[in-house]
């Protein structure tokens, strides 16, 4: 298995404040990855470096195996980010979710959209033209999901996705990222607190406290339930 990224040296500071240290870290393409850890730990700050958001302050991150320093704009196309607190445009839920798919001048814009509302479980029928206005806290972030799945991403990463979520919307998304992988390729990096889930969907879980890996409390490679574990592991390394 290729690898997707590969962390050599990575450090991260604001205002001067070390907040990440990461020796060395390769996470292999096709892969469900979990972050774990409390808050403060590093989860954000690593998925902000690996959607390139923004540079490290030291190190090389590679993807695809070529350094990405400078080609960060080019990049960002391949990748897409799913915040804490995702928003929606002020909008129907057909014009948020097809809005990617309408920069990029898709072709088959709605049969995309009416795909990813159902992957999330929302019937297009139903939903589709519904105001964002309409929309309980729980649909808002199942929509806002639905729009990262239209565009069939290279690589999503998501952070603390089940947040606020009930155990229904909760399954629905982990249905859907696992979807994502199975039907796209789609490889995926997913912060959360909640052990049971993040558990049942991750092919490996990295755990991070005080900016770096802690390995003393990660698992054993574990494959997810809902397909058989990529052929390539997570590996951490120190120098």
């Amino acid at each position: 298995m290729s690898a997707l990224y590969e962390l050599t040296g990575i450090r991260q500071r604001y205002a001067g404040r070390e907040v990440l240290c990461i020796d060395r870290l390769t996470i292999p393409a096709g892969v469900i990855l979990g972050l774990a850890g409390p808050n403060g730990g590093g989860k954000s700050t690593l998925l902000r470096l690996l959607a390139f958001l923004e540079p490290p302050a030291e190190g090389v991150l590679r993807y695809l195996g070529r350094p990405t320093l400078g080609r960060e704009d080019e990049l960002r196309g391949e990748v897409t980010s799913f915040p804490q607190e995702p928003y929606l445009l002020r909008r129907s839920v057909r014009a948020n979710v097809g809005y990617g798919l309408a920069v990029r001048r898709a072709p088959d814009i709605r049969e995309r959209v009416d795909e990813a509302l159902t992957l999330v479980g929302l019937d297009p029928a139903r939903f589709a033209s519904r105001s964002w206005r309409q929309l309980s806290g729980g649909e808002v972030k199942r929509v806002a999901l639905a729009a990262r799945l239209a565009l069939r991403p290279r690589v999503l990463l998501l952070d603390e996705p089940t947040a606020n979520l009930d155990r229904d919307s909760a399954e629905r998304v982990r249905q859907a990222v696992v979807a994502a992988r199975r039907e796209h390729g789609t490889s995926l990096v997913i912060s959360g607190h909640d052990q049971q889930w993040l558990h049942g969907i991750s092919d490996d879980i990295l755990w991070l406290r005080e900016g770096r890996l802690d390995r003393s409390a990660r698992r054993p490679d574990h494959a997810a339930t809902d397909s058989p574990s990529p052929s390539g592991n997570v590996q951490e390394e120190r120098t």
